[in-house]
């Protein structure tokens, strides 16, 4: 679904920070970042460019040299290294510098480069001098001002962590960024605008950042990003204010010129993989317990309540809405943190949780979740992102402006229990037969006010689901000595294979205990064998 694959990135980029032993500078031009001559910038002025390209036809972004980029496969690209003691500001005045990646075969087309200081922009043209690459890659063959791939920004130069082998923030890849959280590592991703998502009749669109404009002014601890954003049916102007703290926070600006009629514009998409988890693992499919970047949708709606829903590696692509108006905030997140959940170096328990939080009033819309059926961890297959009620036509502008938060947790924690578990089994009683058709779920609930639940006191499970009917209900607390922790039990009876939509969250008198659990479950007889081979029949 999502171009490039997630593995790609997260590999290639790793691999750009380790030592340059193998790689030899560029020879020809003289070192260092060329500059063009310098021309008026503003932010209003990106507006007006969007507003005139967005009436011209497409053009799209420059694919510099198709020919010899194609040469530069995944392994050539990750020979070539950027020397970051040329990096943008590496020596001020801004803290934190900027390095680039290269073009190549799976980042093909050319982003321009600016910098911007005192409201002008100069650009930046490419040079192979910058970059460190062995005698015999097919990048030398590429012309000076070629262009750049991307962007990243390095810690600070006074950063305890080296800022030449350390990143916080990368955009890469069409419209993609991402940002490492306050555990240090990449992830989830964000996307400037997601178009026609799991449409029927219509192909999903990508737009391309095509300009970046790096200015030096900003936030203290941080940096601002403007970017030009174009597609066949979109051209945009945005803003990225980043701020390096425990995590990473962007405060976004956006104005989206529509070319056409957009079925289904995702403001905020947030995009993340999930393969499998201790919900619903398929048989000895792979050796570890666990793998995905996030486990959740967690929703705070604009009426207060909490919403946690677990993500699903369904049998088909499903698309959920969560109807609302002026939504507090949403996020994909990580919430087991467990490495024994994982077993994996690649630190999936470190991965970041990504929130979204609106700014001014959004009005009328539903937050949008899709899941698409992997069968492998090497592709993206989740997104979150608002849609609006309001039709997105041609020629029409939308304006969005939220701030995003790259945290290991939401930054508006709840002062409800949270859900931190949900098991499937087999349905009936152990020791006699199971019932066909049934089904068992244990969701665990922890912290919040059931930690101070008085001795003796079960909170109440309140049920509902979409169809079928369930039987044995009942709380416990779990047995581990942790001090408000409990677990609701029920079996679900359906028949058919139409998804079952379910609600859970447990009280006690009239007072609410936890956030709201909401699942979607398929049963049995729809996704055989693929999801759900080791739970029977």
């Amino acid at each position: 679904m999502i171009p490039p694959n997630r593995r790609t990135f997260l590999k290639a980029a790793a691999a750009a920070t380790l030592g340059l032993a193998h790689a030899e500078k560029s020879e020809g031009a003289a070192s260092g970042l060329k500059l063009g001559a310098p021309q008026p910038f503003s932010f209003d002025q990106l507006k007006e460019t969007a507003r005139r390209m967005a009436k011209e036809p497409y053009a799209g972004p420059a694919r510099p040299a198709p020919e010899i980029v194609a040469k530069i496969d995944y392994e050539a690209w990750g020979k070539i290294k950027f020397d970051v003691d040329q990096a943008l500001y590496a020596t001020g005045p801004g803290p934190f510098p900027v390095s680039f990646f290269h073009l190549g075969k799976y980042f093909p087309k050319a982003v321009e480069m600016h910098v911007v200081a005192a409201g002008q922009a100069r650009a930046l043209i490419y040079d192979p001098s910058v970059f460190h690459m062995p005698a015999d890659s097919p990048a030398r063959q590429l012309p000076h001002g070629a262009g750049f791939a991307g962007l990243r920004v390095q810690e600070a130069r006074d950063s305890p962590l080296d800022w030449r082998t350390n990143d916080w923030v990368a955009f890469l890849g069409a419209d993609y960024f991402r940002a490492i959280g306050e555990l240090h590592q990449y992830g989830i991703s964000c996307r400037a605008v997601a178009l026609d998502v799991a449409v029927a009749g219509e192909s999903e669109e990508f737009p391309d950042f095509t300009k970046f404009y790096i200015d030096e002014s900003g936030p203290k601890d941080g940096l601002t990003l403007y970017a030009l954003l174009e597609g066949p049916s979109v051209v945009g102007a945005c803003k990225y204010a980043m701020t390096r703290g425990k995590g990473v926070v962007m405060d976004v600006e956006q104005l989206l010129c529509l070319r056409r009629d957009i079925a289904r514009l995702g403001i905020a998409p947030l995009t993340t993989m999930f393969w499998f988890s201790e919900t619903v693992k398929p048989t000895a499919v792979d050796w570890r317990p666990e793998v995905h970047d996030s486990d959740g949708l967690a929703i705070w709606t604009g009426k207060g309540e909490r919403i946690w829903r677990p993500l699903n590696n369904p049998p088909a692509i499903i698309a959920s809405a969560f109807l609302d108006e002026n939504p507090r905030g949403f996020g994909l997140m990580q919430r087991d943190r467990d490495f024994d959940h994982y077993l994996d170096g690649v630190f999936y328990e470190r991965r970041p949780s990504l929130w979204v939080e609106p700014k001014g009033n959004w009005g009328k819309g539903s937050v949008q979740l899709v899941e698409i059926p992997t069968d492998d961890e090497i592709n993206d297959n989740i997104v979150a992102m608002w849609v609006a009620d309001s039709p997105a036509t041609a020629g029409s502008e939308i304006s969005a402006a939220y701030r995003l938060y790259w945290l290991a947790d939401t930054p508006f924690p709840g002062k409800l229990a949270k859900v931190v578990a949900t098991r499937l089994g087999n349905g009936g009683q152990p020791g006699k037969p199971r019932p066909k058709g049934v089904r068992k779920f244990m969701v665990e609930f922890l912290g919040g006010p059931l930690v101070s639940l008085p001795y003796g006191v079960k909170p109440e499970p309140v049920l509902w689901a979409s169809r079928g009917s369930f039987s044995y209900i009942y709380t416990e607390a779990v047995p581990d000595d942790v001090a408000g922790h409990w677990r609701a039990q029920f079996d679900l009876t359906v028949t058919g294979s139409e998804p079952v939509e379910m609600r859970l969250f447990l009280r006690s008198g009239a007072k609410i205990l936890s956030e709201t659990w909401c699942f979607q479950y398929h049963p049995w007889s729809e996704c055989a064998p693929t999801c759900y081979p080791n739970l029977g029949t």
